[in-house]
């Protein structure tokens, strides 16, 4: 079991016309996901330009979801999660500047994209070049997306 800790609306990406829509498909796909799993769920959204001008937190099968408030983005909320809820988190996400918050705070970053992949049912698949020596990081990553 991973703890796993999505950026909401960099995972659904920006171009949907129904976000509600695109919001609850993604809840779906993610109760399903973490039942067959077992991995414990976070998913963050930017909540300041719908919310209810507070943070807002749930529990939806089993996933927890939370909207940020007035003046605050998903991408804080994120930070705060990863420095005060001390855990091996996976942080899933392409922002670069959260990228760097979640590896200075000893956890691991994984791409939307391969998650999307992940979470869609497609193998994450990586062929070593001969010669090539991984980084620490990049070993963290597959490590991880092996659990995934």
């Amino acid at each position: 079991m991973s703890k796993i800790l999505i950026d909401g609306y960099n995972l659904i990406g920006i171009f949907h016309k129904d976000m509600r829509k695109a919001r609850e498909a993604l809840v779906a796909n993610l109760i399903i996901y973490s039942k067959e799993k077992k991995h414990e769920i976070t998913l963050v959204f930017d909540g300041y330009k719908e919310g209810m001008g507070r943070e807002t937190s749930e529990i939806r099968g089993g996933i927890r979801i939370i909207y940020s408030g007035a003046g605050e983005k998903a991408d804080d909320v994120i930070k705060r999660i990863i420095k005060t809820e001390k855990a091996l988190w996976i942080v899933v996400t392409s922002d670069r500047d959260i990228e760097k918050a979640v590896w200075r705070e000893n956890c691991i970053s994984i791409d939307s994209s391969i998650f999307f992949d992940i979470l869609m049912g497609k193998k994450f698949y990586f062929e070593k070049q001969k010669g090539l020596t991984l980084s620490k990081k990049e070993k963290a990553i597959l490590r991880a997306i092996a659990r995934l």
